[in-house]
């Protein structure tokens, strides 16, 4: 038995080692987002200074999160054999959800995560302990499980959500009036003054946020920082207000650059100082339990009281400097965590472009509401307001950028607020002693100040608030999933026991291995993906005509497939393939406008060819789609299937048209249009002989052979045919026209 929990706990780091790497993946947004949306610097000089703070944080650690998990349950009513459960099920739970959120993009919260895991765990060890204690029944799940604490957690959950979004909002707001979106112009006259408001709440965030209770601080200095705070924060303005306009003055220095780096570099230290022991606290708190067990040989695991372990559980500062570096090392080469930055700064960047989240009901409702009520304001403000406010949140006015990759998501003065409106969040909150998420904070306030600076316009609010939603949805979603699957891991635990272990272990260890190296492939494709997007915007958008095209071929030749042979599970895979050329085929359309920027950029002066492109594979989309559905549905029906002549019928078709595309896809390939002749005259055959095949099926409707069904199915295959063909051909030229007119 001894050897059982030696190796739990060897297990416990390796969970905590996964837990580290998947955890700064996903919480890598809260201080990345900003600096990497405005573009404030190169991405590795970004990461730099994330880096730094994430080092120095991880050093001064302050183990805020001791008092969640000390807070959620009473360790002192627990045997240390139910201890080990508990920590198990949550390093267990935690890998796996964290995981799972980040390989879709979306941004979580790690310590909802680990605070619910708690106690879903918790919980459910406590429920066996009352079945099998007589005398105890479910009105004594108090005695292990601090109720007050968690819902203070939750309260605060719900709180900084909404204070979040609307402080960004406000203060954004009178930022943009201070600096209109022509910030170059007005920054010499209030650049100094806001960057004095800003570095002092960075101080002070720095300063009482992150060094509060660390062991490396003398308590004096602390005493006397503590004490002090108020004159500190005005020294700290005036100081950093006349050291910024001097700057500004003599060497052009731009006080927002400044302002968005020492935020991200706050940000960092603030989320190493308070989230790291979100990820190694309960592996450290294992090893602390073993090691009391070890203390007390002849107490039986299931008779020894975890008293010692309610006291304070330091944590070695060479642990902590250790998984400072994990997370320097995962910061710097963790594509999830680039995949879930991406994500927040789409939801918030300016211009409008390809949407990650489609509209709702409620959120069209939301953006009827408020168009209602601006127009009312609108009304009952004076004309001389509105014409000041208009003039500062007019974004024409914003610096023009001749390649529209080189243009930032939004601008310096949005990601300041970001960033100080965060530290200034989670400085207070911490100050009160309330319990805080910074994903919650940091993506709040990101938003509330992106509705502000007009980011939410009418060409995408609909859509930006779906994600929001979304995003908070899954905030909680984690909070449910997390209690549920904690609690059935700790309950397979505590009745399975070794077998249990075993497959549970086995299970978590199969995902992390799923996740971070059977997918390389998918990941390297991803990278080839933006290798392309470097090259000439002309080789992509040939590239991608020539990709799309083969898909399109290859999805009618297994729908007939499916079709003849009545596959329902094939017509249904196909289905689900031509919804997604679909919304790849609608991406392309929600792109046009930037790909024609970058066209503009590189002065080529075709782009109106490539907008035809576009239109006519929006077109072949519907087709397939029109061929696919009513095939599957007829399958689905369990119609009668095809006879004879038509399934033959049908591949002789297949076989042409394969045939035509490989033409068509060499031509673009090579880039050798001196074949388009022979390519409509193909169209031309196969043409003709869709006339044939129709008028042998107006036979075979006449002599009875064919059905209702089966006629109308089937006629309507051939009109669509007949569609895919005319598209493909019209592709064929505008693809044509579009690279002849450019190479002249």
């Amino acid at each position: 038995m001894e050897t059982y929990y030696l190796i739990i706990v060897g297990v416990l780091f390796i969970l905590a080692a996964s837990d580290l790497i998947v955890g700064v993946s996903n919480d890598a947004v809260n201080f990345l987002n900003s600096a990497i949306g405005s573009k404030v610097a190169k991405r590795h000089w970004i990461l730099l200074v994330a880096s730094a703070g994430v080092l120095v944080g991880s050093v001064f650690s302050s183990g805020m999160m001791e008092v969640a998990r000390k807070g959620v349950f009473y360790p002192q009513n627990f045997f240390f054999n139910e201890m080990m459960i508990i920590f198990l099920a949550v390093m267990i739970t935690d890998v796996i959800v964290l995981d799972f959120f980040n390989t879709y993009g979306m941004p979580t919260s790690t310590t909802v995560s680990l605070v619910f895991e708690l106690l879903g765990s918790a919980v459910a060890v406590s429920i066996y302990k009352i079945m099998g204690t007589e005398g105890e029944t479910i009105a004594h799940l108090g005695k292990y499980i601090n109720s007050g604490k968690a819902l203070a957690i939750i309260s605060g959950i719900l709180s900084s959500v909404v204070v979040a979004f609307v402080v960004g909002m406000v203060v954004q707001y009178i930022a943009r009036l201070l600096f209109s979106f022509n910030y170059q112009k007005n920054i010499k006259y209030v650049g100094s003054i806001w960057g004095g408001f800003a570095m002092s709440a960075i101080t002070y965030f720095i300063v009482v946020k992150g060094l509060k209770g660390s062991s490396l601080v003398p308590a004096d200095v602390l005493a006397y920082v503590q004490s002090h705070t108020s004159s500190i924060m005005l020294y700290s303005f005036i100081g950093w207000t006349l050291l910024l306009q001097l700057l500004h003055v003599l060497l052009k220095f731009n006080p927002l650059r400044f302002i968005v780096l020492t935020g991200t570099f706050a940000l960092a230290l603030a989320f190493a100082g308070n989230d790291l022991v979100n990820f190694i606290g309960v592996s450290m708190a294992g090893l602390k339990a073993y090691q009391i067990h070890l203390a007390n040989p002849d107490i039986a695991p299931d008779a020894l009281r975890m008293t010692d372990f309610a006291g304070k559980v330091s944590t070695n500062s060479i642990y902590l400097l250790i998984a400072g570096f994990v997370m320097i090392i995962t910061l710097w080469l963790s594509r999830k965590a680039r995949k879930v930055t991406e994500t927040s700064v789409d939801l918030a960047r300016q211009d409008v472009g390809i949407e990650r989240f489609g509209s709702t009901q409620f959120s069209r409702i939301i953006v009827r509401i408020a168009r209602r009520f601006a127009v009312m304001v609108d009304k009952i403000t004076p004309a001389f307001i509105r014409k000041f406010v208009s003039k500062q949140f007019d974004t024409s006015k914003a610096p023009k950028y001749s390649n529209p990759k080189e243009a930032p998501a939004f601008d310096l003065v949005r990601a300041s607020v970001n960033l100080v409106m965060a530290s200034i969040l989670i400085s207070f909150a911490t100050s009160l002693k309330l319990p805080l998420s910074t994903t919650y904070v940091t993506f709040m306030v990101a938003m509330g100040t992106s509705l502000s600076d007009k980011a939410w316009g009418r060409e995408s609010a609909v859509y930006r608030i779906t994600g929001v939603i979304t995003v908070i949805a899954g905030w909680f979603f984690t909070a449910f999933i997390t209690f549920t699957i904690a609690f059935l891991i700790a309950t397979a635990l505590y009745y399975g026991k070794i077998p249990a272990f075993i497959i549970l272990i086995l299970v978590a260890f199969g995902l992390i291995i799923k996740s971070n190296f059977l997918n390389r492939k998918k990941e390297e494709a991803e990278e080839l993906d933006e290798e392309i997007n470097d090259q000439s915007i002309v080789i992509k958008c040939s590239n991608d005509l020539r990709k799309y095209l083969k898909d399109s071929i290859k999805v009618f030749n297994r729908t007939v497939d499916g079709l003849t042979t009545e596959n329902r599970k094939l017509l249904k895979e196909v289905n689900q393939e031509v919804s997604e050329l679909n919304m790849e085929a609608k991406n392309m359309k929600y792109n046009v406008f930037n790909v024609l920027k970058q066209l503009e950029a590189d002065s080529i002066e075709t782009g109106h060819y490539y907008v035809q492109v576009i239109d006519y594979l929006r077109e072949l989309a519907h087709s397939l789609e029109f061929i696919s559905n009513p095939s599957l549905q007829h399958v689905e029906n369990q119609h009668k299937g095809l006879t004879l002549e038509q399934a033959n019928e049908l591949k002789s078709l297949s076989v042409q048209l394969s045939g035509l595309f490989d033409d068509i896809l060499a031509m673009i390939k090579n880039n050798d249009y001196t074949s388009v002749p022979d390519a409509i005259e193909k169209q031309q055959e196969i043409l003709n002989n869709l006339n044939k095949i129709r008028k042998k099926q107006v036979k075979r409707i006449k002599r009875g052979e064919t059905g209702t069904r089966n006629s109308v199915l089937y006629l309507g295959l051939l009109n669509e045919i007949k569609n895919l063909l005319l598209h493909t051909i019209n592709i064929l030229k505008s693809q044509r026209d579009f690279i002849l007119n450019n190479i002249e």
